[in-house]
Order: C-alpha cells, then structure tokens, then sequence
C-alpha cells in the first residue's frame, strides 16, 4: 500500500561530525561540572572548618579575658570580705569594683542573690531594682541564668545586654562568681557582636574565591566549548590528552586555593591572636616581676593566669603550625616531617624518619603534596592502625621522590577500604593529592606490616636533566 504522500519523514541521521562533538563536549561537560562541584563542596567544608576553628578561638580568649577579669576583680576586694561584713565594707567594695573596667564597654556588675542591682557602672539608673524577672529578646531570664550559675559555683553564661558604646542590644558573654557569705553575685561580661562581624567578613571573602574560581571554571569550558565546535573533525587522542591535562590543572588549582586558605589563617592566628596573646602575657609577667621586685607576694591568681595565657598561646600555635607548618616554606620537606615526626611520638607509636638524598631542590607543590600524605598516613596509624612502630623514609633522586610510611600495626584490607564509599577517606585524599601533583599512590597492608608509598616524578624546581 502506498504511503500517503504527506507522511513524516524520519529525522536525517546523525553525521560523524556530530557524534564526534558530541563524545568530546559531553564528557568534558560533566567532568567540569563534577569539578566544580567537587571545588564547591570542599571550599565550604574548608571554610565550615575554618569559621569553627576561628570562632572557637575567640570564644576561648574571651573565655579566658572575662574569667582573668573576674578573678582580678575579686582578689582586689577579697582584704575587705575576709575583714568583716558591715555595710561599710561592702560599701567600699561596691566602690573598688566600681572603678575597674577595661575599655568603654568592660566594666563589672554586682547583684545580690534575689536580683537587685547593688553596683553597675555603665547604668547607674538601675541601681536598687529588682531584674529577676528580665527577659531578653530570645525570652531567657537573664538575671535568673546569671545567679544560678554562680550559686552553682561560677561559670559563663551568654545573653543580650546594651552595650554601652552604641546604646543598643548586643550578644555578650558574661563570668560570674558569686560571695555566699555576702550574697552577692559578681560579674563581669564581653561582648560579642565583633565575633559575628569577623565570621560575616570570612564568610563573604570565602564566597568571593569560590565565585572567581567557578567563573574560571566556566570560562574555561566556554572556550573548550569554542574549541571542540570549531575543531570537531580533529579531534584525535592529542585533543584527549590535552582535555586531561586541563582537568590536571583545575585539580591542581584546588588543592593550590586550599593550601593557600590554610596559610592564610595560619598567618592569621600567628601574626593575630598570637601576638595579642603574647603581649597579654608580656603585661602580666611585667606585674609580677613588678611585685616581686618591690618584696610584695605574687597573687596565685596571678599566677594562675599568666600559666592560662602561655597555655593559650602554645595551643594556637599548635592550631597555626597544623593548618600551614612555617617550616615547609623556610627549611624544606625534611625539617617539616622532622617536626611532625616529633609532634607525633608524644603519644602512641615510636616514629623513625630517614632522609636519603638532597631535597633542597623540590618544587614548592611536590613538598605540600608529600608532607600532606605523611600527616594523614601518621594520622591514620594513630587513629586505627595500633602500632608500636612506624618508619618514615624519603627518598630523592634525580628521577623520582619516593615517600615511604611503614607501620607494624593490625593492618586492613585495602580493596575493601577503596571500595566502601564510607571508608577510607583519608586514603582517597591522598591519592587523589598526589595524582593532581602528577604523581602515585601505593599501598601494601597485611597484618603486622603497612606500607604507603608516594612517587612523584619531576618534582624540582628545575629538572636537573
């Protein structure tokens, strides 16, 4: 039977030229997007890490201010609650507390154990009423929350008062203590609100690299796109190894943009908070040295927190020299692991380093790259492996730089570790390090024995070819 003669024609097949544009810009297309994806979702991770990192660094120096504050307040009226308890007394206490403060919005508060304002420098005004019942804007009693505290011997407790420079609420975070024999409760607080503004202003500049580094990423495939549309027909197995090439450098760019983010805070905290805890610690060793030189006893309190002070710096440092060791960038690979080698054997397994060959020489990404694998290797071996042993061995070349981490604890499976997506994390993160470094992951792992082996080729500044 003859067809009518309006029937639909098929479709005209798809030409070579098609199919072959098609087989190249769909790939690159999804492994762009799987790019920046992967960028996205390790820059928020970073910078979640990160803003907790800062903000519980601040949290804790203010912690520490407001309780050195609240221990320096009491010691100075402790003469006078030990002499007697007349009104006088804790009238001329009221008064010394009255005149301590810290900048213009630092300042101690007093109140008796029912809620009346007895002593507040900044609010006169309320002095002799009652604020039991005060509430904040989240509904919580907060002279209620700040008695109990100190009736349960003293602690921290955050609320929402006026600050005094701007006249309007701000968050604060409060220590106080309380006096049983005087039924007093004393306080002082910090506030809050230039935390905040610190995370706001991190969370916008994070947000400004992870914007450029996707437009780069979509500039770059729009001219990839260019590229295949107006060379289909000469694609060939060259075009492939380019394309991988590219994804190289975008894998590369990543890690580069974290490491750079790491430093950056590790500056930060080092050349920030170190220093202000530094010259805490410098005022308060001049007031003892000052006491000592005059004959007079030092306050343990004293004492006390010039210990918390140098506690805090070390602990910052610490914090510093794991995001970014100084080291790596000053003296090389081999002091960086001779540090992390130390670090480690304070506790868990004894750690040997071995060095073999000069590498002075290597490139800036090869030495990031490399003492990432040995701290997560290290890490892991504390973490689940239960060894007594680890031996750590670099290796350079004129070829290659081969880094061995060696353990004699329980051993795994590494099959089964690679394939469960649950696990081994930190495996997967160093193999894909090294091969956007452009080099290899090797691993070899049975009970009583684990070796991680790192290869990377052509990793010197200049090739000495």
């Amino acid at each position: 039977m003859a067809a009518p003669p309006f029937a639909a024609r098929p479709p005209p097949p798809m030409t070579l030229r098609t199919k072959i544009i098609a087989l190249a810009v769909l790939p690159l297309l999804a492994a762009l997007g799987m790019v920046a994806f992967g960028l996205q979702h390790q820059s928020r991770d970073l910078h979640r890490r990160e803003r907790l990192l800062i903000e519980q660094s601040h949290m804790a120096q203010r912690r520490s201010e407001l309780r050195s504050y609240v221990d320096l307040g009491l010691s100075v009226i402790r003469p006078l609650y030990q002499r007697g308890d007349d009104a006088a007394t804790r009238q001329e206490a009221l008064r010394l507390l009255g005149t301590l403060d810290y900048g213009n919005d630092g300042y101690f508060f007093v109140y008796d154990l029912q809620g009346h304002v007895l002593m507040h420098s900044r609010q006169p005004e309320l002095i002799g009423k009652s604020l039991w019942d005060l509430r904040d804007s989240q509904g919580r009693y907060t002279i209620r929350d700040l008695i109990a505290r100190a009736r349960a011997g003293g602690g921290y407790v955050e609320y929402e008062w006026r600050k005094p420079s701007v006249g309007s609420l701000a968050p604060k975070l409060g220590y106080v203590q309380a006096l049983d024999r005087w039924q007093w409760m004393v306080g002082t607080g910090l506030y809050l609100d230039d935390i905040q503004a610190t995370l706001d202003a991190l969370d916008a500049q994070t947000s400004g690299n992870v914007s450029g580094t996707l437009l780069w990423i979509a500039a770059i495939a729009t001219l990839s796109l260019a590229a295949v549309s107006a060379g289909g027909l000469l694609l060939n197995l060259s075009e492939h190894r380019v394309a991988e090439a590219k994804l190289r450098q975008l894998a590369r760019r990543v890690v580069q943009s974290q490491e750079e983010e790491r430093a950056h805070l590790a500056r930060e905290l080092h050349d920030g908070t170190s220093q202000t805890l530094v010259s805490a610690k410098l005022l308060v060793e001049s007031a003892v040295d000052g006491l000592q030189r005059e004959g007079r006893p030092v306050p343990p309190l004293l004492v006390r927190a010039l210990q918390r002070l140098g506690e805090a710096l070390l602990e910052v440092r610490h914090i510093s020299h794991r995001l970014r060791p100084a080291l790596l960038d000053t003296l090389g690979l081999p002091a960086a692991l001779e540090r992390l080698v130390d670090e480690a054997g304070g506790a868990g397994p004894t750690v040997a380093l071995q060095v073999t060959g000069d590498a002075r020489a290597l490139s800036a990404e090869a030495k990031t790259a490399l003492f990432r694998v040995a701290q997560e290797a290290l890490t892991n071996v504390q973490k689940h492996a239960g060894a007594a042993h680890v031996d750590l061995h670099l290796h350079v070349d004129t070829h290659v730089v081969r880094l061995t981490v060696a353990d004699d604890g329980l051993g795994f499976d590494v099959d089964a570790a690679q394939a469960d997506p649950h696990r081994g994390l930190g495996l997967r993160h160093m193999r894909e390090r090294m091969e956007a470094a452009g080099g290899c992951l090797r691993l070899q792992s049975a009970p009583g024995h684990t070796t991680v082996t790192a290869e990377l080729p052509h990793a010197f500044e200049e090739d000495p070819a």
